[in-house]
């Protein structure tokens, strides 16, 4: 979760990266719109958890300030706006469909949650900077035409749907007149970039037209991406390019073929042995995160083993563990189920695993001189996107630092000069 606010209006993200561009769409439009004394709680609906907490999150903002407004838009409003209509804290539920217009067409309903596949919807907000943020983001992509078992996510997002590229190149050129050194590119499913665009250009040749056109551009970072798709121009960009940044987030949720399967995932095991070991013989200091579902439905002794094994042969760095939760409308709510202990002890064992993996990796960066972007509150991010504790820098400058140090969570700098 995380809060941004400026004047009277305040915006609080839950879940990815694309709604943390929305929020900010959000937050300037109400200022434009002249709104005070408000907030607008933006959910995520990845998970059951990530709805509850949205619910306990509106609940405590009331108590806090009661005569503040509540408007809760976002992936679980979209897809339960009753549960947030019977909220007597909320003022009003808006759908993922109408949110642009949230600040345009005035108050409207109370509840104004649409189909998303009713209607084509229009492209997501490219973004830019982002209140308390030192990167900028950009969403170039948003919606999913895949129906993995267990995600509820394309019945809150809509169809994939695509930036321009031209439109991207605009929007990446108003990031750099503002300051930014570093720009995410983000989306729902990033790697679909470009296939409902015409003539398909691909999330590759995105990369490529945008490190071409913005030669001051100093880093270039993906949000998660799915190996399976990615392109030869995107391969190509992570090999040859030092400003595309070293660090892919990927999307893979298991290590067992058979799960994988009753996933419906479109990449195998193999597949993801395959690309990771591709690209680090292509780019030896890139580093991997990943997803991972912990007691997915069927999930045996054996199948789970396949997931942690993955770990390291994979090398995977920086682990987003995911207990399996069932969401209503999906296939995996359906299958028989693990049980809750079980889940929760194999979700402990893969973060281990994870803070084993990310130890190694931080013992292994000590000595280095690394080039930084710092951030607030001390610390800065790598290239490969490794926190380091730097002490007082600020925020949106590149330094260059020895690391001294590691305490197991973060690396420890001491900065030697600018970038």
């Amino acid at each position: 979760m995380s809060a941004e606010s400026r004047g009277q209006v305040e915006v609080v993200n839950f879940g990815c990266r694309l709604n943390l561009v929305e929020g900010e769409a959000l937050r300037r439009a109400a200022l434009a719109a002249g709104r005070d004394n408000l907030v607008i709680v933006n959910t995520c609906a990845v998970t059951a958890e990530a709805a509850r907490q949205a619910r306990q999150t509106i609940r405590r903002l009331k108590r806090e300030a009661p005569e503040r407004e509540i408007i809760v838009t976002g992936c679980a409003a979209q897809i339960d706006p009753g549960a947030f209509a019977a909220m007597p804290e909320v003022a009003k539920i808006l759908g993922n469909g109408e949110k642009a217009r949230a600040f345009v067409d005035g108050r409207g309903p109370r509840v104004a949650v649409g189909d998303i596949f009713a209607r084509a919807q229009p492209p997501p907000p490219a973004g830019g900077s982002v209140e308390g943020h030192t990167r900028a983001f950009l969403a170039v992509q948003n919606g999913c035409d895949h129906r993995c078992s267990f995600c509820i996510i394309p019945y809150g997002r809509g169809a994939s749907r695509s930036i321009p590229l031209n439109d991207v190149l605009a929007a990446v050129e108003a990031c750099l007149e503002a300051g930014a050194k570093e720009i995410v590119l983000t989306g729902v499913d990033l790697t679909a970039y470009g296939k409902d665009l015409e003539g398909t250009p691909r999330l590759g040749r995105l990369v490529k037209a945008i490190l071409r056109s913005a030669p001051s551009l100093v880093r270039l970072r993906l949000s998660s991406i799915d190996c399976i798709e990615a392109d030869a121009d995107l391969l190509d960009a992570l090999a040859s390019e030092a400003r595309l940044m070293p660090h892919l987030h990927l999307s893979l949720q298991s290590g067992d073929d058979m799960i994988l399967k009753r996933m419906k995932r479109r990449h195998g095991r193999a597949d993801a042995l395959r690309f990771c070991a591709e690209l680090r013989r292509a780019r030896p200091d890139i580093v991997f995160g990943a997803d991972l579902i912990a007691g997915f439905p069927t999930e045996n002794d054996e199948m789970f083993e396949n997931t942690l094994a993955l770990v390291e042969a994979c090398e995977l760095t920086h682990l987003h563990v995911f207990p399996f939760s069932a969401r209503p409308g999906t296939p995996a709510a359906k299958m028989p189920r693990v049980e809750a202990g079980v889940i929760a002890g194999r979700a402990k064992r893969l973060r281990e695993a994870g803070d084993a993996a990310l130890a190694r990796h931080l013992a292994a960066q000590v000595g280095k001189r690394l080039t930084l972007l710092a951030e607030r509150g001390g610390v800065a991010r790598a290239e490969d996107f490794t926190k380091v504790r730097v002490g007082d820098v600020p925020a949106g400058q590149l330094i260059a630092a020895e690391i001294v140090g590691q305490d197991g969570k973060v690396l420890i700098g001491e900065r030697t000069e600018a970038a």
